[in-house]
């Protein structure tokens, strides 16, 4: 396959990965995927639909609180009717296991989408499924089923917490699980190497020299008979050294060259044998495990810290995508959320492909790249999803009212509400500078999506704007104002930017079809939304975590 652009993707996973324009056989390097976990039932709910409940068919922002729906059972009978003969039989099994419950609908839901992974990788490429042990053992068996036995390359520990305190009847829980397959028993594997243990330096390069730089002693002695290495050897010394019953492990010319760079280790006696100088700063360090406990979670004031409740370390990422890809190949992470595999991936120059339900992630990845990269969707990336006219406006604002709110506020940028309440005259804020370092100024935003708008709803964002004690105020629909609204508007009179003086609307009304051809509101330049990340750095100056 030749060159692909890397692409963002907003809908749900299983729909974008089955289509095969977007996802042909073979086509991806490296799955890394980090679903929603079974373990805590409100841990990523971010926001639900104005009814207060969960979506069953988008999952809306994560939520893991799943019930066996006719959803479940439609997708649960594709599976044995169509599915791959051991997926069924194993879903079979943990129905017979479970029962109808929120567990076996979390595993029907990935067991559709990790076959559809499966398709995609390429026989090189791995899966990396991060998981907690509530489901651990359950996700694994359907790898099993999916990728076979025989590909299973290793269960990794990540030591995510140093303690937690929650060990009252059982053991505290610090560790997440990830679960390591590969496509076929050919698959990309760049062996990493991590520091020695302390206690294994102090007990093992015992010695230094002047300068503090740490050694030992290493056996010099062919690990083989090699009758052509058997040989007397004279030092710098002027003592001539008999050889090891199986000879010297390097030939006359090498062990010169080792005595004369001042490696070569002269026994106390001439009886004795010579021993190699073997230093801590030459060695690769230890193989790394499969228990990882020196990356750590990242906490609350962190700097990588985005606000997104599931958001994993990026030193994680990288020490994955270093080992399991390599330059120019293609990276999947299909519950993209905040973006840290797409963020680790254009780092490491990997071509990549992002999926995520939410606009809320779509978002916010954008920022992000362009914030941390400076690149933007015009050049090294596209998202597909999003609406690029007012008819797709529509679709979304149908499919989910939320999300229409946060990719309307978008728009203006400004950042959307965190949660979905109710409606009480702001659905998000556009925050811009004023003359006073201390503060920021505001632009409250409501989005109407429906078909019918009144005075009535402009007057109500007046009015939020005035009890909240902020600037301006935007308002966004999809339909044209009608003469009332228009007026409501004039009346709330302007505002006074301290900065320079000037004026601006204080209240004003602009539709969808104005935000899509490229109208943006009169009103001081605002602050990017969700986040102001680090710049790209040198490479040398990020833990690579390996």
């Amino acid at each position: 396959m030749g060159a692909r652009r890397n692409v963002l993707y907003y809908g749900d996973n299983l729909d974008v990965l089955r289509d095969r324009t977007y996802f042909p056989d073979a086509s991806v390097d490296l799955v890394y995927l980090d679903p929603p976990f079974n373990s805590n039932r409100s841990y990523n709910v971010l926001f639900r639909s104005k009814s207060g409940d969960a979506s069953q068919a988008q999952i809306e922002a994560f939520d893991d609180t799943w019930t066996w729906s006719q959803e479940s059972e439609h997708q649960y009978l594709e599976l044995i009717a169509g599915g791959p003969r051991k997926v069924a039989d194993a879903l079979v099994a943990m129905r017979g296991l479970l029962g109808e419950n929120d567990v076996l609908a979390y595993l029907v839901m990935m067991a559709a989408r990790l076959v559809e992974m499966h398709r995609v990788l390429r026989s090189t490429g791995s899966l990396y499924l991060h998981c907690d042990p509530t489901a651990s053992h359950y996700l694994k068996v359907l790898l099993d089923a999916i990728f076979g036995v025989d590909n299973f390359r290793s269960e990794i520990i990540w030591k995510r917490y140093g303690s937690h305190n929650d060990a009252r009847r059982n053991y505290a829980a610090i560790h997440d699980t990830l679960l390591f397959y590969g496509r076929s028993s050919n698959i990309t594997f760049n062996p990493v190497h991590v520091e020695h243990d302390p206690s294994y330096v102090e007990k093992s390069y015992r010695q230094s020299d002047p300068d503090g730089r740490r050694w030992r002693v290493q056996n010099l002695s062919s690990p083989q008979p090699r009758p052509n290495l058997t040989y007397q050897y004279t030092a710098l010394d002027g003592v001539t050294y008999q050889p090891h019953p199986n000879g010297w492990k390097y030939t006359p010319e090498r062990m010169r060259a080792l005595d004369e760079a001042g490696l070569l280790v002269y026994p106390r006696k001439p009886s004795g044998r010579l021993a190699l100088k073997s230093y801590l700063d030459t060695m690769k360090g230890s193989p790394l495990s499969d228990v990882w406990t020196d990356v750590k979670s990242l906490s609350g004031t962190h700097a990588e810290r985005l606000g997104y409740p599931t958001q994993k370390p990026e030193a994680l990422l990288r020490r994955i995508i270093l080992s399991s890809s390599n330059e120019g190949d293609v990276v999947l992470d299909p519950f993209c959320g905040c973006g840290t595999t797409v963020d680790a991936a254009q780092r490491l120059g990997r071509r990549w492909l992002g999926i995520d339900v939410t606009f809320l992630a779509i978002d916010l990845i954008d920022t992000r790249l362009k914030d941390t990269h400076g690149v933007d969707v015009s050049t090294a990336y596209e998202i597909v999803g999003i609406p690029k006219d007012t008819e797709g406006a529509g679709a979304l604002f149908a499919r989910n009212p939320f999300d229409f709110e946060r990719w309307a506020v978008s728009l203006v940028d400004g950042t959307p509400n965190e949660k979905q309440v109710g409606d009480r005259g702001s659905d998000g804020v556009v925050r811009f500078p004023t003359d006073n370092k201390s503060a920021v100024g505001r632009a409250l935003v409501s989005v109407k999506g429906g078909k019918s708008v009144n005075p009535g709803m402009v007057r109500d964002l007046v009015g939020t704007v005035e009890q909240e004690r902020a600037d301006m105020g935007l308002f966004l629909c999809m339909t044209p104002p009608t003469a009332g609204m228009i007026e409501v508007a004039r009346r709330s009179g302007d505002y006074r930017w301290p900065v320079d003086g000037r004026t601006f609307p204080k209240v004003q009304i602009i539709t969808v079809d104005d935000l899509l051809a490229g109208k943006r509101p009169m009103m001081p330049t605002p602050y990017l939304p969700y986040l102001q990340a680090r710049r790209l750095v040198d490479d040398n100056q990020l833990a690579l975590g390996i």
